[in-house]
């Protein structure tokens, strides 16, 4: 999330994907990950390679699955901002899966969460339509937005992933402690990251096969 300046996240690899790719050599991976987020996948507070993301990619790895992961993530980006990035991303990458994580800042900025599904389902639905899957990842933010705004934004990412078909995973900081949240109380720290991955994996990985 993270409200400051948008901040363009490394749309590349860490060096544990490079070795795989290098055992790799010549044999092109059977898929290729896009993830379309915003800070909270983009490392913001954390040394490069630490985030979930980067754990994703040592994931793969260490389960021998053909796949490489392209992070495209930009903090401070919104729906609107991801819908508008999309189309080059997907003919840049050529992706076989598309992981949305996007809609946090939407909510801290209080913006009418109608804007934010459609945006959402615009981009699943451009996601399939150049042949890729498609997982949405919910976000929460914190309580002081009040329970019922709280209660839509968590809905309507269940909404979008069952009308369009798409993998959902129902919040990505599931079981990250209070604790292990940096001093803003939005982003987790490197020792959260962990938890985030365990969250998504179990949905991501069928994906992959």
């Amino acid at each position: 999330m993270c409200l400051g300046g948008a901040v363009s996240a490394a749309q590349s690899q860490t060096p544990v994907a490079a070795l795989a790719h290098a055992a790799q050599a010549g044999k092109p991976p059977r898929n290729t990950v896009l993830v379309v987020g915003d800070s909270l996948s983009a490392e913001y507070g954390l040394k490069r390679g630490s985030g979930w993301v980067a754990l994703l990619e040592q994931r793969i790895f260490s389960e021998q699955v053909s796949a490489r992961v392209i992070n495209a993530s930009v903090s401070g980006d919104t729906t609107s901002g991801g819908l508008s990035r999309l189309p080059a991303l997907l003919k840049q990458h050529h992706p076989t899966l598309v992981i949305l994580e996007l809609g946090g800042n939407d909510g801290l900025r209080g913006l009418p969460l109608a804007d934010t599904q459609r945006n959402l389902g615009q981009m699943a639905q451009t996601v399939k339509a150049a042949g890729a899957r498609v997982l949405v990842v919910g976000v929460q933010i914190p309580p002081n937005y009040g329970r019922r705004y709280n209660d839509e934004l968590a809905a309507l990412f269940v909404s979008v992933a069952r009308t369009e078909g798409a993998a959902l995973v129902p919040f990505l900081m599931k079981d990250v402690p209070d604790e292990q949240y940096q001093a803003d109380r939005i982003h987790p720290m490197e020792v959260g990251h962990p938890a985030m991955l365990a969250n998504v994996w179990p949905a991501l990985k069928p994906l992959l096969r």
